[in-house]
């Protein structure tokens, strides 16, 4: 990679792709924030990162469904000295089913986590992000971004709205010397899908959890030159088709992959 941030914050740090890009930004050299509930989890992930890297790994547990997380993740930062100039914006939440059958309390725990959290963190990170030489702002999308999918359509509407906030800023940013991107992975072999409690989110091209990290930081590597990345070529014409094709139909194939057809 290009100069490397200094510190990484990475938000879903304790598997999935948010470890991997914690380890990734760590054989790189940037120092690491590792952020998710499971302190345990962390913390071993802390110390392989260590053993295996001369960077210095911070676990830190937070739960970012909760009002104030944000702010109270970057206090801990700026307690604990840590230099950030890199965010990876990682956690997520998926809802499957109809939304009139929806939890309103999942409801409220998707949004805090999917919407609030990314964008209360990325503001309160981003002057930091845009002052440094090698500043780094990646969000973890999907390809459920790039069209509304019924009995997924609160998650959809989340990661469209994620990758829409992403995008703007790489236009707002361009005159600095940050780099941002959304990457928008297909389905992949995450714990999301057991969180989630359904395999149903699985729709599209299956990508592999190191290849998602690599084609995102080969972006980062050439400057960040587009807002988004898609990975996985199907995945790809299928998103960029769901945009071009009429609402209905697009609608129509969205809920027969999903099994929500009616």
């Amino acid at each position: 990679m290009r100069t490397p941030p200094s510190c990484v914050v990475v938000t879903g740090a304790s598997s999935g792709f948010g470890a991997e890009f914690a380890r990734r930004f760590a054989a790189e050299g940037s120092d690491v924030v590792l952020v998710a509930r499971r302190l345990d989890r962390l913390e071993s992930l802390a110390a392989e990162i260590e053993s295996a890297h001369d960077v210095r790994a911070t676990p830190i547990a937070a739960d970012l469904s909760l009002p104030g997380a944000a702010a109270a993740l970057v206090d801990e930062v700026v307690a604990q000295d840590l230099h950030v100039d890199g965010l990876v914006a990682n956690a997520g939440l998926g809802i499957e089913g109809p939304f009139v059958d929806a939890d309103p309390d999942r409801i409220h725990q998707l949004l805090a986590v999917n919407v609030v959290a990314v964008t209360e963190l990325t503001r309160l990170l981003l002057p930091r992000l845009m002052g440094s030489r090698a500043g780094v702002l990646v969000t973890v999308t999907s390809t459920a971004a790039y069209q509304a999918i019924p009995t997924m359509a609160l998650y959809a509407a989340s990661k469209a709205y994620v990758r829409s906030l992403t995008e703007a800023l790489w236009h707002e940013t361009r005159g600095t010397r940050l780099r941002v991107l959304a990457v928008a992975p297909g389905p992949s072999e995450t714990e999301f899908f057991t969180a989630a409690g359904s395999d149903r989110f699985k729709v599209g091209q299956v990508v592999g959890i190191a290849d998602v990290v690599e084609a995102a930081l080969s972006e980062l590597d050439r400057g960040a030159p587009r807002p988004s990345r898609i990975v996985g070529w199907r995945n790809a014409v299928q998103s960029h088709a769901a945009r071009v094709a009429p609402a209905r139909l697009s609608l129509a194939v969205a809920a027969k992959a999903t099994g929500g057809a009616r």
